[in-house]
């Protein structure tokens, strides 16, 4: 731990306008980027002390978790010395509306697509061509949770694929080329087939699809279910001038994402047992989709406050980074949320399910239950974000260690999660259920830094 003073004796006249300017500056400094610009040791402030506090900083792998209709799917290959080759596959069922008009046995077939909704795409070189391709299930969906390491049978032939640039636009709907054979074999099943003539039939002919991307793209999708992703079937009668479209989606389809994942080799491959927290060197990662996290031991928060007495809190920053350099086109989460954890490494909980998380600096770090009992608060749960010009996530966590000076809260060890998840039940958007966004940091660049004045 580093530390710097700056006191300097001066005029009560002085000393005053001095103490004004200093609130001036304490109250006006609520950007953590501009931390050690305004009240630099330099700067002469009185009776203003600094310190930076390392946490030591390991990798959990999570146990699994559901991600059964959790907002997209995660489709793609992305391999890397640190995390290894992680392959994302993503599951749905297909949806037919028995009301729709289907052609009758005389209709010529014009064409056949599949479209596939991307709403977003993590990789590298993506001015250059990514495969996927879209293969039909051998084994059911079933009315159950899925979870990031379930898997289902498929037939390894695709039935549609096609290779696609990504570079200028990631929102966007692309068209796959059918094969012959299975074009040939649904157009004649949606003419004269029994098979359509409900759902339930419909899905034992055609239990649903496994999206996949290709080894040696170093890519990952997000894939949109819906109305956009459906096999588009063109067609027309003798003597027509246009094509009428008959459409099979994934509205209203139950789906989930399998995540692979081949550490060996790597600083992770000691990462075998979910739950266990394992040190990897010099750096420490978070992988999205995976479930792999970064745990921080904030036992020297407890050695730092026990040493202080008499004090105030002008500001405490926590920051994550600088992080290693990516390739353009790879993005990291966009937010990490501040897990509370012992020895478990799992998120610890309130009697209601709700997880424990550091809040928001500037709101109540604690509140009075129904039993009288002052009781952490969850209601407010705090933001570390990511700065794309510094490479650095950082956030004002003030709030929450007065709280812990003052005896308010009990220090507690942090998981850092690439999203936010509530509680137990987990109906919230997760985007980390959602994609696999990634970051990796040396872990001597996992700091608390710490501005605090002395009540004279």
């Amino acid at each position: 731990m580093k530390s710097s003073t700056a006191y300097t004796q001066v005029s009560p006249v002085k000393l005053a306008f001095l103490a004004l300017l200093s609130i001036i500056l304490t109250n006006s400094c609520s950007d953590p980027a501009t931390v050690g610009i305004e009240l630099a040791p330099e700067n002469n402030q009185i009776g203003v002390f600094f310190q930076d506090i390392e946490f030591s900083a390991e990798v959990v792998l999570l146990d699994s978790f559901n991600t059964t209709n959790k907002g997209n799917l995660i489709v793609g290959v992305e391999e890397d010395s640190y995390f290894g080759k992680t392959e994302g596959t993503g599951y749905s069922r297909l949806y037919i509306d028995i009301s729709d008009e289907r052609p009758e046995s005389e209709a010529f077939l014009d064409s056949m697509l599949f479209d596939v909704e991307i709403i977003g795409v993590n990789g590298s070189d993506l001015d250059e061509p990514k495969y996927l391709s879209i293969h039909r299930l051998s084994e059911q969906i079933l009315d159950t949770a899925y979870y990031n390491f379930d898997r289902l049978q498929y037939e390894s032939e695709p039935i549609a694929s096609g290779e696609f640039i990504y570079d200028v636009v990631q929102d966007t709907i692309v068209s796959l080329k059918i094969t012959e054979e299975f074009r040939e074999e649904l157009f004649g099943k949606i003419k004269r087939g029994l098979e359509f003539e409900d759902l339930f039939k419909f899905r034992e002919y055609l239990p649903g699809m496994a999206f996949k991307g290709r080894e040696g793209d170093n890519t990952s999708l997000q894939i949109e279910l819906g109305e956009n992703t459906r096999i588009a079937t063109y067609y027309h009668y003798a003597g027509d001038t246009s094509s009428t479209l008959y459409e099979i989606n994934t509205t209203s389809s139950r789906y989930f994402s399998g995540i692979e994942s081949d550490r060996s080799g790597t600083p992770t491959s000691i990462v075998t047992e979910p739950g266990e927290n394992y040190s990897t060197g010099t750096m420490v990662g978070l992988k999205s989709g995976l479930g792999m996290v970064i745990k921080l031991d904030t036992s020297p928060l407890d050695a730092f406050l026990d040493t202080l007495s008499g004090i105030t809190f002008n500001q405490v920053n926590l920051s994550i980074g600088e992080i290693e350099s990516r390739s353009e086109g790879q993005n990291p989460p966009q937010a990490l949320s501040i897990y509370f954890t012992d020895d478990s490494n799992s998120f610890l909980e309130s009697r209601g399910s709700v997880y424990f998380t550091v809040q928001a600096d500037g709101q109540s770090q604690v509140f009075i239950n129904d039993d009288g009992d002052e009781v952490p608060n969850v209601t407010a749960p705090a933001s570390l974000n990511f700065d794309s010009e510094s490479n650095t996530y950082s956030q004002l966590i003030t709030s929450h260690v007065n709280a812990i000076f003052r005896g308010k809260l009990i220090r507690k060890d942090w998981l850092l999660y690439g999203g936010y998840i509530s509680s137990r039940l987990g109906t919230n958007n997760d985007p980390f259920r959602q994609s696999m966004r990634q970051f990796k940091v040396g872990t001597d660049k996992v700091k608390v830094q710490v501005i605090y004045s002395k009540i004279r």
